[in-house]
């Protein structure tokens, strides 16, 4: 079956989570990506250690990907780079902006010898602006753009979202977005462009009803007090007599309404849109109500009902749900070497032309070898190349 990104040749020079989940979502969907890894490890790199904690997570961002390891500081490694641009459509890069320029290899470098690339720089800040060259990470993006500022309790600190918010929706996702569209007007025009990507521009946009509401109407939230962020009695989340949690989410009057005459408060019904301090006392009518039974009770209680709850989960717990399992974001495949092993989905469902996990993540620079023959690069040019320290000697490989 034709998938629906087949035929579009993908370089990925891009380290850590943002670029490698941006071109994941790509080779899942049949794109042919081909990571351009640094001989000296990378911190995301594929660990040969699949079930190791943290390595085996991020060994899922590389599957369905061939990986070379390149030294762009040295001439050959360069050139090498050079070759491949010629043929492939899209070159994503996640280094700081000017380092790309400074190896003579850029988007005025590289679109002089294919017009038709789309070169896109995913990069914490953006490639212009007072903070182009700052270092980051995820946290401080979302601290830039006011996300974190407002997450968190009403009267409490700042709290840290369990996901990279700022790496994967500000940043792998309008990556994504940019180079789909970019390939999408390069079918009309023959001319590929550059796509500049920053996660601190992802975060704030994402922060469009918080910046709406002030820039418009002057009226500027604190943390907690949003109708989405902690503010609302019906939109929170509860501890249950076992000292676990229910999340609430009875955006809608009727949804309220039918809630509170489950918990025996038919009373509060009416006061759905009640300010803010009657919004308190209603948390603390209802927690202490929520308090009397435990996790599982609430939720066969609510069952069936037309009622925004569920249980909040652990991992343990959401990875054995049946939804999840249905919709097929937990998938067993094979690994070699380890036999079946289950790891995350495809969350892009497409009637006609479905994506799949073809292939496991393999050890960096598994494929530059062949990568290089394909080039014409003979045996012995590659061996000259690996004892230069160009290119890596994964191990269990000649080269």
């Amino acid at each position: 079956m034709t998938m629906a990104l087949e035929g579009i040749k993908v370089l990925d020079l891009s380290r850590l989570l943002p670029g490698p989940f941006c071109t994941m979502l790509l080779a899942d969907l049949g794109a042919t990506i081909v990571r351009v890894e640094d001989p000296n490890g990378d911190f995301s790199g594929p660990a040969e250690k699949r079930r190791d904690g943290f390595a085996a997570g991020f060994a899922n961002l590389d599957r369905n990907k061939q990986s070379i390891c390149l030294n762009l500081k040295e001439p050959a490694g360069k050139e090498i780079l050079l070759k491949l641009a010629r043929d492939f459509d899209v070159l994503l890069e996640g280094f700081r902006p000017g380092v790309m320029d400074r190896l003579g290899l850029g988007y005025s470098h590289l679109s002089a010898i294919n017009p038709r690339l789309v070169y896109c720089s995913l990069s914490g800040y953006g490639q212009d602006g007072p903070y182009r060259l700052k270092v980051g990470h995820d946290i401080n993006y979302l601290s830039i753009a006011g996300a974190l500022g407002m997450t968190g309790p009403y009267g409490g600190p700042p709290v840290m979202p369990a996901v990279q918010v700022a790496d994967v929706g500000g940043g792998a996702l309008m990556a994504a977005t940019g180079i789909l569209t970019a390939l999408l007007a390069r079918q009309r025009t023959g001319k590929g462009q550059f796509v500049d990507i920053a996660m601190a521009d992802g975060v704030a946009a994402w922060m469009f009803s918080y910046y709406g509401s002030y820039l418009m109407a002057n009226s500027a939230l604190r943390r907690g007090e949003g109708q989405l962020s902690g503010g609302m009695a019906y939109y929170q989340i509860y501890r249950t007599k076992d000292d676990k949690y229910l999340s609430l989410g009875a955006v809608e009057a009727k949804f309220w309404s039918n809630f509170c005459q489950i918990i025996g408060k038919p009373e509060l019904a009416d006061d759905h849109a009640a300010p803010p301090a009657r919004q308190r006392e209603m948390m603390q009518i209802v927690g202490d109500v929520i308090a009397t039974r435990t996790r599982g009770e609430w939720v066969e209680l609510f069952g069936g009902r037309e009622v925004c709850v569920e249980p909040v989960y652990d991992i343990e717990e959401a990875v054995a749900d049946p939804q999840l399992l249905h919709r097929q974001m937990i998938v067993e495949t094979d690994l070699p070497g380890e036999g079946k092993v289950k790891q995350g989905g495809i969350p892009i469902k497409l009637s006609d032309t479905p994506g799949s996990i073809r292939t496991p993540a393999v050890v960096a620079g598994y494929h530059t070898a062949a990568v290089l023959r394909q080039l014409g690069y003979t045996e012995t040019e590659i061996e000259e190349l690996a004892r230069a320290g160009v290119i890596n000697r994964p191990r269990g490989q000649k080269t």
